[in-house]
């Protein structure tokens, strides 16, 4: 059957079940006009030219195009849709009344899909309930936060077989899906406009022959694609044979750089304003204004309450590198930058944000961190003046060192008290237990290692070095170099009453200093009022806080955050301290 032949045949099929307004492909709309073709399925014996209906001879000769079903991608954080994306997972968005993933699942419904699987990961058991409405088969996909969507296909790879590839977000404004398919494809319209997506180049017969990032108008790529059989079957030997080299990149890239292997994959084109895709807020604001005066966000609400604004004044949301504690993103308000943190899971059981906040409040005072606005203490949000322009310090660099050292010094010296406090050796035995919890024997491994933590724990105890006002997480990411030599101190969720030698050493642990290294540091801090049993009091607590990370990094990763290679540098630094210090108690 040739593809005018099969798009005539479908057409009329979809009005023999009711649904003639379905969304029509722009070669549709050409293959309805040849009325020679046409006349040669009436001759087959495939359309009923009295009532000009499909027969049942027709519908057995599209038997061999059936669609077996659907995989919808849900996975995804969709970290550039901050600040929506902290509370719900994208799919879950109600766009024109809808949610973006039931409009979908019910227009496949609707085309006679019924075979449908959502691959889930972020937020998963918020998309619980679809199993239940609507039956479809839920999948999850563990590694959802280190890898892109093929390993969600992957997942799926045993429902992959004449089936539609959805993302849980796009938007048809019509119904796109049918009860068959003639060829794979992939969907898009033509445009003048470059956007960040994929462009095909095609050949005359529609089939896609390259493909381009971000061009400056053609036929660009979006919404969803159907692939057959063998093209989904040679798509997953190929995106199991590449050891990793596309675990980071969306499906289209591997596609992209194996048209040549693959069975042919096809350009499907619509017309223009039929498919959306929403990649960030202000895409969704302009495309549904019920979201310019109300975004359905507590985080929108607490800015908007903070600063006593409407909601369309919070404006140009912008991604910020994910914190090993948080997220957080920047916002504008009348001209001016302001940055929201939003805490990560799990952090409520070994932060206490009433204790944060009064730290903030010290910090300000004293001239360490003039950035604070605003703190919810039972919700844990924070709001802060944004600084553009300033740089992180160069662990390499003693003239950047010298310039945190003093600023250790000043923290270290002020007249504060606090009944609270990080202690890193027992904080990180509390957290130990709630590893257990979900692991009896995670920790089996390290009892060694813990063993000669604490050794180093309790040689320091009464050795004359008193608690001060400390900071608890000095590593670079959380100091501010300006250029006029202002240095500002910032973040301070494990800051209180505690050892200085937590400040001290985990600059040294994040810069994984060798001994000489860290002995400089620790003997420009103590200046004038350096000894060796100081000198190695701030070596023990080198070893004691980096273990302390090595754990809280066990835990955050038992979470489901992804720590990359912070747990094992940690460790290494523990490790490495502990066994240079342990021959010298």
């Amino acid at each position: 059957m040739t593809r005018e032949e099969f798009c005539i045949l479908n057409n009329l099929y979809e009005a023999s079940v009711g649904r003639a307004k379905c969304t029509a492909d722009l070669f549709l709309n050409h293959a309805l006009q040849n009325k020679e073709i046409y006349l040669k399925l009436v001759d087959c014996g495939y359309i009923d030219d009295r009532n000009e209906g499909i027969t049942e001879k027709g519908v057995a000769a599209l038997e061999p195009y059936r669609v077996n079903g659907a995989v919808i991608l849900a996975a995804g954080s969709a970290t550039r849709f901050i600040p929506l994306s902290l509370e719900r997972p994208k799919g879950l968005y109600e766009v024109r009344g809808e949610r973006l993933i039931e409009r979908q699942i019910q227009q496949l419904k609707e085309a006679g899909i019924s075979n449908i699987t959502v691959v889930l990961g972020y937020k998963k058991d918020m998309f619980s309930y679809l199993a239940d409405k609507y039956g479809v088969r839920l999948l999850f996909n563990p590694a959802y936060n280190v890898k892109n969507n093929i390993e969600s296909l992957l997942v799926a790879r045993e429902y992959l077989h004449n089936s539609y590839i959805c993302v849980c977000d796009s938007f048809f404004t019509e119904n796109p899906f049918h009860q068959y398919e003639y060829r794979s494809f992939y969907a898009g319209y033509s445009t003048c406009d470059e956007e960040n997506e994929m462009y095909a180049h095609i050949s005359d017969d529609g089939r896609i022959i390259q493909m381009v990032m971000a061009e400056k108008g053609g036929l660009m790529l979006l919404g969803h694609a159907f692939w057959t059989k063998a093209f989904s079957q040679k798509f997953v030997e190929l995106a199991l044979s590449t050891n990793g080299e596309y675990d980071s990149k969306y499906w289209e890239w591997l596609v992209k750089d194996h048209l040549k292997d693959l069975p042919p994959l096809c350009y499907k084109e619509y017309a223009p304003g039929t498919i959306f895709e929403f990649d960030y807020f202000e895409q969704l604001r302009q495309f549904d204004p019920g979201y310019v005066a109300h975004a359905h966000s507590d985080i929108i609400r607490n800015i908007k309450l903070v600063f006593r604004c409407d909601e369309e004044n919070i404006v140009d949301f912008r991604t910020v590198s994910e914190g090993l504690t948080n997220t957080s993103f920047i916002f504008r308000i009348d001209g001016e930058d302001y940055i929201y943190r939003h805490p990560g899971d799990g952090t409520e059981k070994i932060i206490s944000r009433r204790n944060e906040k009064a730290s903030l409040i010290k910090a300000k005072e004293f001239g360490i961190d003039p950035t604070f606005i605003y703190m919810d203490v039972v919700e844990g949000w924070k709001i802060s003046r944004f600084v553009s322009d300033f740089r992180e310090p160069d662990y390499s660099n003693f003239e950047d060192s010298k310039k945190i050292i003093k600023v250790l010094q000043k923290l270290h010296g002020l007249p504060v008290v606090m009944n609270y406090g990080l202690k890193p050796f027992e904080d990180a035995v509390t957290i130990e237990h709630l590893l257990r919890e979900k692991d009896v024997r995670c920790f089996n491994a390290y009892e060694g290692l813990k063993k000669k933590i604490e050794a180093l724990y309790e040689k320091t105890k009464g050795d004359g070095i008193e608690k001060c006002f400390c900071h608890g997480d000095t590593y670079k990411p959380n100091w501010m170099l300006k250029p006029d030599g202002e240095v500002i101190l910032i973040d301070w969720e494990y800051s209180g009453y505690s050892d200085p030698g937590i400040d001290v050493g985990y600059y040294i642990v994040d810069a994984m200093y060798d001994f000489e290294d860290a002995k400089r540091f620790i003997r420009e801090y103590l200046g004038d009022q350096r000894s060796e049993r100081k000198e190695f009091h701030f070596m023990a607590y080198t070893a004691i806080i980096a273990y302390y990370w090595f754990v809280w990094a066990m835990y955050r990763e038992s979470c489901g955050a992804n720590m990359g290679n912070a747990l094992s540098n940690w460790r290494e630094m523990a490790i490495k301290y502990s066994n240079y210090l342990f021959d010298q108690i």
